[in-house]
């Protein structure tokens, strides 16, 4: 028996068929803006995808670069992204995104719009050689606590939610990119981060199916090639397994009665829902026996080393008998299907519209209360009270209004305030200067709250922006909310502050 836990032992990838089928089950990330030796190794020998972060992208050219140097190995290779657009952005993670996020989408309520918008990002990406995108979120951010979905949902309305979902879908894949429905069954209604540990959600299975599972009917009809699941516990479905592991959730739900026949993605494997309990060797083993077809693992944990790892725990659970060969055979086969698809689709058509992000952001501004607050003409103190980021997003995101304040108003200054003294500290900086304060999320952080509380009991004529889900209530000389903290979404609320 050949033994591959050193993860360097020589084998014959042509006539093992279930070493290459381990492998072309996994959609590993890796480290570099090039593609180390190791992962074109074992492209070489069977592995099918990458995945792509922000640590792998410094400008669209190098991009293009990557994609090549790995189609020079594997013609039809899955290259996948987590490119969202809004917060969640991989392609411009060291400036913030072109395009607003899905809270902004759903706040315009153009689904023509969104589908634009999912067009443009999806010809971008394929420009740049990637033809799969982890996007976009079906959750229905039906509970406000939320603090790892919020701006990356549609809106709390499941019917928005479903509509835009279907839009998104439809223009992301007419570009040639593969569309990735996410996180089934539902991420919406939980406030724990699966990055951290596993969430639950208590509700009826009559309540999930006009609730969450709605938007991934809509996806699904729409023709989604791709669905991720949620690291997240749903007794109504699966009183003991999280849907990633749960074949009642991937199989006999979301094959079985929704009727679903492509690519099930997990979420990433590494994220503590799934390693912290069942660790990632064992974890992938169960989301292939559950009904998935590939593992994503990117996360902290790209190296080869985590590659062979996973590799070799699903080829000793085939031998074992504890994972059928024919299922990792089938997972193997959706996963070259969904490669054959991208290698033949179509590319976009018509004009590129590179300004539709700053359109659609635009429209999302809302100017949720004005008290008489003429445009500022003069240098205001951007006082940023900044939240921890969550994993999804991460901290190399620059995000706000400052940058495109200074833009239009040279001589902006601003500073970046947490915790209990924050809003003593955003007076004492301001100088006397007017304050525009920063928030995201205001309903969920007490000390940004009492922060604010604190700056408009001494200076009433701050103006207020809102970059999260403006769930608080409305406040300041003027309150403006973009759905979003995109780098446009800063932009287009810069332009209302400056009267432009």
């Amino acid at each position: 028996m050949t033994t591959f836990a050193s993860g360097t032992t020589a084998f014959d990838p042509e006539k093992d068929g279930l070493t290459r089928d381990a492998l072309t089950v996994l959609q590993p990330g890796f480290p570099g803006t090039t593609a180390p030796d190791w992962l074109l190794r074992r492209i070489g020998e069977g592995l099918a995808s990458v995945g792509l972060f922000g640590r792998n992208i410094a400008t669209s050219d190098q991009l293009a670069a990557l994609t090549a140097q790995l189609r020079a190995e594997r013609e039809d290779v899955l290259v996948a992204i987590d490119e969202e657009g809004g917060d969640v952005t991989r392609l411009e993670v060291r400036t913030g995104s072109s395009f607003p996020g899905n809270h902004a989408l759903g706040a315009v309520d153009d689904v023509s719009l969104t589908e634009e918008v999912a067009r443009e990002l999806g010809r971008r990406l394929a420009e740049c050689g990637v033809n799969l995108n982890w996007a976009p979120s079906a959750d229905v951010n039906s509970n406000p606590a939320n603090p790892v979905i919020g701006v990356r949902s549609f809106g709390a309305d499941t019917d928005l939610v479903a509509r835009h979902t279907a839009a998104y879908v439809t223009g992301l894949q007419s570009s040639g990119v593969a569309a990735c429905a996410k996180h089934f069954p539902g991420h919406g209604d939980t406030e724990v981060d699966s990055h951290l540990a596993v969430p639950r959600i208590d509700a009826d299975a009559s309540v999930l199916s006009s609730r969450e599972l709605s938007p991934f009917r809509a996806a699904i009809a729409a023709g989604t090639r791709a669905v991720m699941s949620a690291h997240i516990l749903v007794p109504a479905l699966d009183p003991d397994r999280p849907a990633t592991l749960s074949r009642r959730v991937l199989t006999e739900l979301l094959r079985g009665r929704l009727g679903y026949d492509g690519l099930i993605v997990t979420d990433g494997i590494e994220m503590q829902a799934i390693a912290a309990t069942y660790g990632i060797e064992r974890g992938s083993v169960l989301a292939i026996a559950a009904g998935a077809d590939a593992i994503c693992v990117g996360g902290g944990l790209a190296d080869d080393e985590t590659v062979c790892r996973l590799r070799d725990a699903l080829v000793s659970a085939v031998r074992s008998g504890e994972l059928p060969e024919e299922r990792l055979a089938d997972a193997a086969e959706r996963v070259r299907a969904l490669a054959h698809w991208t290698s033949q689709a179509p590319a976009s058509t018509g004009e590129p519209r590179t300004d539709v992000g700053l359109i659609a952001a635009r429209r999302a501004v809302t100017v949720t209360s004005a008290k008489a607050c003429d445009p500022l003409t003069e240098a205001p103190y951007v006082a940023a009270l900044t939240p921890v980021a969550n994993t999804a997003v991460g901290d190399e995101t620059p995000w706000g209004v400052a940058a495109e304040l200074a833009r239009l108003l040279p001589g902006t200054q601003t500073g970046s305030f947490t915790g209990d003294e924050a809003g003593s500290e955003a007076l004492a900086a301001a100088n006397g200067r007017r304050i525009v304060a920063v928030v995201r999320d205001e309903h969920r952080h007490a000390w940004m709250a009492a922060a604010l509380d604190t700056v408009l009991r001494e200076r009433p004529d701050t103006i207020v922006v809102e970059m999260g889900v403006p769930q608080a209530v409305p406040r300041g000389a003027l309150h403006i909310a973009t759905h979003g903290a995109a780098r446009v979404c800063g932009r287009a609320a810069a332009e209302v502050i400056a009267g432009q």
